[in-house]
């Protein structure tokens, strides 16, 4: 016997019965896929970030809390970039800050500083290493992080005769952990093929 127009087939009807089993297939396979792991995979010396209650978080270390070597003859130090990441694979992210004294005008030199946390609780980050100090008269832009590796681009001046507010210079640089510190690699300077 043919339907007639509009009538479904028989076969064609869709019943809970039916949604509740796809429903099951999907629950059974996302939660097996939550299960299974590769071999070797281990959650045990991973830090969590954003853990839920009564599990231990890592957070990274906070660059307004730091105390940097600058000199600001009383002014305040104004943290202008922060960047955070595993830079030395030891499960525990660093922070990546820019530092500069505190102006109303003008462009002051800015320090590039990694951030590791202190052994004491509550106590303040610790610098681990000081990749651009601010005598350099350098300012940067594009603060990352990618993977293990810290990029910027470095703002500088061809001469003194250049005003403060306006560097003249530009070039890319990154930074990368190796072997117990870190490695200045400069990318080709502006303007170059």
């Amino acid at each position: 016997m043919q339907p007639t127009a509009g009538q479904a087939l028989p076969h064609t009807r869709a019943r809970s019965v039916h949604w509740i089993t796809t429903a099951a297939v999907i629950a059974a396979v996302i939660g097996s896929a939550a299960v299974v792991q590769p071999a070797g995979a281990s959650t045990a010396k991973r830090p969590v970030v954003g853990a839920k209650a009564g599990v231990a978080t890592v957070l990274p270390p906070d660059p307004k809390a730091a105390h940097y070597p600058m000199n600001c003859a009383g002014a305040p130090v104004d943290v202008v970039g922060r960047a955070s990441g595993d830079l030395d694979g030891d499960g525990r992210p660093e922070t990546v800050a820019v530092a500069r004294c505190h102006s109303e005008t003008g462009t002051p030199p800015s320090g590039l500083y990694v951030l590791g946390p202190d052994a004491a609780a509550g106590a303040a980050p610790r610098i681990v290493e000081t990749l651009v100090d601010p005598k350099e008269q350098r300012s940067f832009k594009d603060l990352r992080i990618e993977g293990r590796k810290v990029r910027a681009t470095v703002l500088g001046y061809s001469s003194d005769d250049i005003p403060r507010c306006c560097p003249d210079q530009t070039r890319d640089y990154s930074w990368e952990w190796r072997s117990g510190t870190y490695y200045e690699v400069p990318g080709p300077p502006a303007n170059s093929v």
